[in-house]
């Protein structure tokens, strides 16, 4: 058995106490703690209370304070302290100065009226506790509505549902429920019930009590069940549930009532028809009075159904209330007939075969004191334990399982004897070790069977969104807590198999799970769900038709001979191949020609250009109608005879461009081929001109640098070949201008100049750099609903030198990293619609800018947001209850609340013909009903109620017709309680607390009167309410007994009730206390009953003894019913004093009678010689000493008459009814004890009245008493 958990000690050393508080004005709660410096956090309803102007937190050192202020009857709520892991929780109970009922009554006090013209017997409602034990079925269990609802999860606390308080009738079954959340424990927690202070209840686990626990793998919470069945009297009282995890601990006390079974009573036909009009005519009823074919608002009774109705009852009446299976097991086989012909039995030859194999069953085991019990469980990676006592210690044992005997291997199986216990304990439990195990000790055999539990597997990693094209291969993976679990996938709910196509293809790697679509159809698209025993995870996957968007074109070269042609383009999708065309037919790689594919851009390259590479070279990309084109012009270099001295001359050719401007891409290389002619050989000058028209000199060359050199500005940076990103290269009859890596820096216009002795030529070239753009701001989103959202941005700020072609939006849930694209046509507007998202979820918005360059870097991620949308409509809106200036409105709470939870309701209405609506209260409210007042008497107004939540307000819920604002008449009824229909016994000094329900429009007037006088408000108080007025006596006393009238008056129509009151005290003391006579080790004493009886019959005596030595007094007689007794057994040579208490049914005197004189019991001489008496005759004739008196009883009710008899020797008796004798009727039984005759009947019924007769008989004469019996129906 594991060490029980301590609990922890209390952080508080002064925690705050349930306080009263008038509605309007302030609550303060105080609390100290053991330290300074604890955080400490205060609730309201299980949910943290954040610092306000309603609410002031203050914290000062180790002393904390709540302060409430502008108290409401909202406030009437449960709150708590937390610090550290202790928790202390205290009320608010709001009172106010005037009682106003805003509330229906409740639905209890709504039933007890309806029984209140109902008979005593089976007419009356039943307890919704089931009083039949069941085979395996489950008792309906009893709990207030509080116990019922979802209880808030406790932080610190470990339950999250308590066992409540119950209540059950005699033979009912009921169930108590704890439960415990799971989701935070690495294993199930350990549960123990007990009655009382120390009595565990799990060694008492049998035929009246079972404990039951399970796993709520949906809600992740253990769930523990413990089951009373057949309830007894005796299993009332307090209970206790202890829960212990790893580093907590919690308790709960509950109590249970048990009541006593009522008694079935016959049918009264006339108050059933008086019952059934009334309910025609629209007033309340209860289950008992409607029609047999189930419609609770029948307008005739039907009387075929009563009648059978009264005959299942007379069956169910004429079953023995005794085990008849304990009569057959005791008495002899010549009795069993006649057994069975008293107490009904038909099939007595199957009940003795059963009873032939119970006394099998019971014979006792010669080789085992306690044997297994029938079934263990445990959980998987557990240890159990399986033990028998022994009856011969030395007795050789085995241990089999499955019929196998099990061997001594390894750590797995431990055998132990201790004295005369054999345990068996296995040790890290699998699946494997589920089976049937048997203990053998020679011939004997005992059975049980082990239930090995998995734990739950819980999903440690979650699924990720997807996005792909059709024909892509999508692969879904989690990862879950254990390996070798078994998970189910669900495409939208339904559950995901191998087809015969092997559409799907399910994986498992150790602790990882994937779902493969080899290849993805539009059909695909879809929630995929995983499912394991501790939980799931969805995920999206949105299948895309294949659109390829080019990013980069390739562009026309004109390249010269032997230099290197390159071809490049870019496009969207980076797996996408194709091939290269040359004048329509492939291109076959070679030394010279190169193919390339790297990411989205694709290469051909062409080294050495020959005039055969001339061509229109195409790029096409598979499985898409693109053709990218363009032209490689060959460049043929002619040289022609120039005469010396000839001016130099610049020769541009910009590849197709206008003459002066050049584009290029950032990031790209930027080679200018200049042909350039003169003689002689001209100096080149590069110069970049600034927006300031100021010269940058680039570089200075010439192949002759000691000619023209000399002309230059010293000033200007001349660049070798190898330097820099940005230089030129100078060759025969061409120079080179390349950038590496153009910037936008680099954009702007450059100068070429080129000067000899024969002259100067100069040219002017501009490049312009074009990037990507830059990444937009971050979206912002607006116009939330339930699945979709408005995504609006703004351009981004540099547009890359290029016109912004679109957008493309992504989105990802909060806690992923996959981001998903949403649109694959680009975004031409600066706002999107965003749909097919999932309510609840946490989302993130981002967005790219294109251009003909390319795509910009993602913007910032949007600020997080949960999809949302208003509640539907509130259900069965209807009007309650009609006054003069009120209207009473109740509903049900909205069918779909959604994600956004309910803030409240809101309450319009509009008078008839009007289209304005009013607001019928300031703000929201939460309640389900609700007391709208002020309204002017006669108006039809037309009433309206919204559900509201953070997306805003539902559809509107209308009244069906207008309502007019009149109160309507009712006539007064008391509803009188069954229990004052009797009278009511109360102790002196008890507090008297009545409520009487009645009913009437407009609010009855209520008089209270005591024997006919007016009742003294001084020491009775009186209060009335619209629904029942409440008598209350603080502290009864004896001048408060008597006969209370209650009555309601509306106008001229009245109703009253009386209520009986007997107000208990103890009685006074005997009388005359004295020793009759002392013989031997006896004495004889007699008294009279006392004069004060305490206001209630005497039901006894106490007689006391005391020796005179010690003056210590001992119980003689206790509940002693005569005035005389005779003392016995006394001590030879003891003086004894004798007093004598009398009893009643508040208790016993507070005093005692003592004798006067004490009694010697004399020692006896040795040669004593007793004399010689004559031989008295006892003989009597019967003599009846206690009248037998006429009774007046209430059919359905056991009856009894009880008479006293006297006579020697013992007389027989016999019962007589009209003169025919009893003895052979089972309705009847008769009892003898001490010489009280009693005679019960049972369940009388008017037929059993007349005239009963009681026959004694002997020897010595006999003698006749009789009495009459009146049984009367209830009206």
């Amino acid at each position: 058995m594991p060490e029980p958990v301590k609990k922890p000690a209390s952080a508080f050393i002064k925690k705050p106490k349930t306080t009263d508080v008038i509605a309007g004005g302030v609550a303060v709660f105080e609390a100290e703690t053991e330290k300074t410096g604890i955080k400490v956090k205060w609730q309201r309803n299980g949910i943290e209370i954040a610092a306000s102007d309603k609410y002031v937190i203050k914290s000062e050192g180790n002393k904390h304070s709540l302060t409430i202020n502008s108290v409401g009857k909202e406030d009437d709520v449960t709150y708590a302290v937390i610090a550290g892991s202790s928790k202390v929780k205290f009320e608010l109970k709001v009172k106010e100065p005037e009682k106003v009922e805003e509330a229906p009554p409740p639905p209890e006090s709504a039933a007890q009226p309806a029984v209140s013209d109902a008979p005593k017997g089976a007419d009356a409602p039943q307890p919704t506790i089931s009083n039949e034990p069941t085979d395996g079925s489950k008792s309906s269990e009893v709990l207030p509505t509080e116990a019922q609802q979802e209880a808030p999860v406790d932080p610190i606390g470990v339950f999250v549902t308590r066992p409540q308080d119950g209540e059950v009738t005699v033979g009912g079954n009921i169930t108590f429920t704890a439960k415990v959340a799971g989701e935070s424990l690495l294993k199930k927690p350990s549960v123990k019930w007990f009655k009382g202070k120390w009595m565990d209840l799990a060694s008492k686990v049998g035929k009246h009590l079972q404990l039951h626990e399970n796993y709520d793998r949906n809600n992740k919470v253990y769930v523990f069940e413990m089951q009373i069945i057949d309830a007894k009297m005796a299993y009332a009282g307090a209970y206790r549930c202890e829960a212990a995890t790893k580093d907590k601990f919690d308790s709960c006390n509950f109590s249970l009532v048990v009541n006593e079974a009522p008694a079935a009573a016959e049918m009264d036909f006339r108050s059933a028809l008086r019952r059934g009009s009334m309910v025609g005519g629209g007033r309340r009823m209860t289950g008992a009075f409607a029609s047999a074919d189930g419609h609770e608002e029948g307008r005739e009774l039907d009387f075929s159904a009563l009648l059978r109705k009264r005959e299942t009852e007379a069956k169910t009446e004429a079953q023995p209330d005794v085990d008849v299976w304990e009569i057959l097991r005791k008495a002899p086989a010549s009795e069993y007939e006649k057994i069975a012909f008293q107490y009904g039995i038909t099939d007595l030859r199957g009940m003795l075969k059963r009873l032939k194999r119970m006394k099998k069953e019971e014979k006792k085991s010669t080789a085992f004191a306690k044997r297994l019990d029938p079934a263990y469980q445990t959980d998987k990676g557990q240890k159990i334990k399986l033990m028998v006592e022994l009856a011969n210690p030395d007795a050789e044992v085995k241990w089999l399982k499955n019929g196998q005997e099990i061997q001594v291997s390894g750590s797995k199986y431990i055998f132990e004897a201790l004295g005369n216990k054999r345990i068996l304990t296995i040790n890290h439990c699998s699946l494997a070790d589920d089976a049937a195990y048997q203990c053998v000790i020679g011939e004997e055999k005992t059975f049980t069977e082990l239930f090995v539990r998995e734990p739950p597997v819980l999903i440690t990693h979650s699924l990720e969104d997807q996005v792909v094209m059709v024909g892509e291969r999508v692969e879904f993976e989690i990862e879950v807590s254990e390996e070798g679990a078994a998970v189910k996938w669900e495409k939208d709910g339904v559950e995901l198999t191998r087809e015969e196509a092997f559409k799907y293809r399910f994986k498992k790697d150790g602790k990882k799970h994937y779902l493969i679509i080899n290849e993805s159809t539009k059909e695909d698209n879809g929630h995929y769900k995983a499912k394991t025993n501790g939980g799931e995870s969805v995920a999206e996957l949105i299948v895309q038709e294949k659109k390829l968007e080019v990013y980069q074109s390739i562009a026309d070269l004109t390249v010269k001979a032997r230099d290197q042609a390159v071809f490049k383009c870019e496009v969207s999708d980076e797996n996408v191949k194709g091939i290269w065309l040359k004048n329509g037919k492939e291109v076959i790689p070679n030394e010279r020609t190169k193919i390339s594919h790297i990411g989205r851009i694709h290469k051909l390259t062409i080294d050495d250009v020959t005039p055969e590479d001339e061509a229109d070279y195409s790029f096409v990309p598979e499985g898409f109608a693109y053709n990218l084109s363009a032209h490689l012009r060959f460049l043929e270099v002619k040289i022609d005879f120039v005469p010396r001295n000839e001016p130099p001359k610049i020769r541009l050719d910009c590849m197709g461009q206008s003459p002066d401007t050049i584009i290029v891409v950032a990031g790209n290389k930027l080679r200018l081929d200049v042909p350039i002619s003169g003689d002689p050989v001209p100096t080149v000058i590069w110069q970049k001109v600034n927006k300031n028209n100021e010269l940058v000199l680039l570089s200075d060359q010439s192949k002759d640098i000691t000619g023209t050199g000399g002309d230059l500005n010293n000033d200007n940076k001349v660049l070798s070949d190898s330097e820099g990103r940005v230089r030129v290269e100078m060759y025969e009859d061409h120079c080179v201008f390349t950038i590496e890596g153009a910037e936008k820096e680099d954009e702007g216009v450059y100068r070429v100049t080129l000067k000899n002795p024969a002259g100067e030529d100069t040219a002017d070239i501009t490049v312009k750099v074009i990037d990507v753009p830059d990444p937009p701001e971050a979206p912002e989103i607006t116009n939330v609903g339930e699945d979709n959202c408005i995504v609006q941005w703004q351009p981004p700020k540099y547009d890359g030198g290029q016109p912004v072609l679109g957008y493309i939006l992504e989105r990802k849930k909060k806690k992923s990293y996959r981001w998903m694209r949403l649109n694959f046509d680009l975004l031409k507007d600066l706002s999107y619609e965003a749909k097919r998202m999932i309510e609840g979820v946490v989302y993130e918005m981002r967005i790219y800018a294109v251009n003909s360059v390319g795509m910009s870097r993602p913007s910032a991620a949007s600020q997080p947001f949960i999809p949302i949308a208003p509640p539907s409509e509130p259900t069965h809106f209807t009007v309650e209850d009609i006054c003069d200036t009120s209207v009473t409105l109740k509903w049900r709470p909205p069918e779909r609340i959604g994600a956004g939870g309910l803030d409240g309701y809101n309450i319009e209405y509009c008078k008839e013909g009007s289209t304005e609506w009013i607001p019928a209260l300031h703000g929201l409210i939460e309640r389900t009903s609700v007391l709208v007042k002020d309204l002017v008497t006669g108006d039809k107004l037309n009433f309206r109620i919204t559900a509201v939540n953070l997306a805003g307000a539902s559809q509107p819920a209308v009244t069906k017709e207008p309502i007019t604002v009149r109160e309507i008449l009712q006539r007064p009824k008391i509803w009188l309680p069954r229990n004052l229909r009797q009278t009511l016994m109360k102790k002196v000094g008890d507090t008297i607390n009545i409520v009487v329900p009645f009913q009437g429009k407009p609010r009855p007037k209520v008089i209270w009167t005591k024997d006919g006088q007016p009742i003294d408000s001084k020491e009775v108080g009186i209060r009335n309410s619209n629904t029942d007025t409440i008598l209350f006596i603080r502290k009864a006393e004896r001048h408060h007994s008597g006969i209370y009238e209650v009555e309601v008056q509306i106008e001229s129509m009245i109703d009253k009730a009386t209520i009986a009151i007997q107000i208990m005290d103890k009685p006074g003391p005997p009388q005359n206390v004295k020793i009759v006579d002392v013989w031997g080790f006896n004495v004889a004493l007699e008294w009279k009953p006392p004069q004060d009886d305490g206001n209630a019959p005497i039901t006894g005596y106490t007689v006391q003894k005391a020796d005179k030595k010690t003056m210590e007094w001992y119980t003689v007689f206790e509940h002693y019913r005569r005035t005389n007794c005779v003392a016995s057994d006394l001590i030879m040579g003891n003086e004894y004093y004798f007093r004598v208490f009398s009893e009643n049914l508040y208790g016993l005197s507070e005093n005692a009678a003592i004798t006067k004189n004490s009694a010697y019991i004399k020692k006896t001489g040795t040669d004593y010689k007793p004399p010689n008496y004559k031989e008295h005759d006892f003989s009597e004739a019967p003599k009846f000493t206690h009248p037998l008196p006429d009774r007046s009883v209430i059919s359905g009710y056991n009856a009894t008459l009880s008479c006293a008899v006297r006579g020697s020797p013992k007389p027989k008796i016999f019962w007589f009814k009209n003169k025919v004798d009893l003895s052979g009727d089972a309705k009847y039984r008769m009892f003898s004890k001490h010489g009280v005759l009693t005679l019960e009947i049972r369940k009388p019924s008017p037929f059993d009245g007349g005239l009963y007769t009681c026959k004694a008989v002997n020897e010595c004469g006999e003698a006749e008493i009789e009495c009459r019996l009146d049984v009367r129906v209830p009206q």
